[in-house]
């Protein structure tokens, strides 16, 4: 990547991260190493009426050289319990991979997309298939792992 279109890039991040204070998303996001834009740390609390409520999860964002032109990899770096993370933290999530991903989306964007996630599991896609069967079966027991085995609440 040229050394003006690193500056754009850096321009751009540094704009999406300051949308996140001034509008007020609920969501917190941070770079790892200040004024170092490789990696992030986002914050988000779970989502209202969801066995994740009144949670905190961390997230690590890896952007790649040519963001906006290809997703950032993100992962939860806190314990979900749901059907479309798995145990390492990776997402499944369709704006996530490079078919679906357009250089006009944000990091706002992706964050509220897996909050929504998060409220609204996509058993048809899963990366933990004994959850997506949990969830579509026996939905009591789902409900009791997530709120259980999922967030960290010191992190309010």
């Amino acid at each position: 990547m040229s050394a003006g279109g690193n500056t754009l890039r850096i321009l751009r991040l540094r704009r999406e991260i300051e949308m996140f204070e001034k509008e007020q998303t609920g969501f917190l996001c941070y770079p790892k190493v200040e004024d170092v834009y490789d990696e992030l740390v986002a914050h988000m609390e779970g989502p209202e009426k969801s066995p994740y409520e009144n949670k905190t999860f961390k997230l690590k964002i890896s952007l790649p050289g040519n963001y906006p032109h290809e997703p950032p990899l993100v992962k939860f770096t806190t314990p979900v319990y749901h059907p479309n993370i798995d145990k390492e933290g990776r997402i499944c999530l369709d704006l996530l991979k490079n078919s679906e991903w357009k250089s006009t989306n944000k990091l706002l964007d992706v964050l509220n997309s897996i909050k929504v996630l998060l409220s609204n599991p996509n058993c048809d896609d899963p990366l933990m298939q004994d959850i997506a069967n949990e969830y579509r079966f026996n939905n009591t027991q789902y409900l009791e792992n997530a709120k259980k085995n999922s967030g960290d609440s010191s992190l309010a």
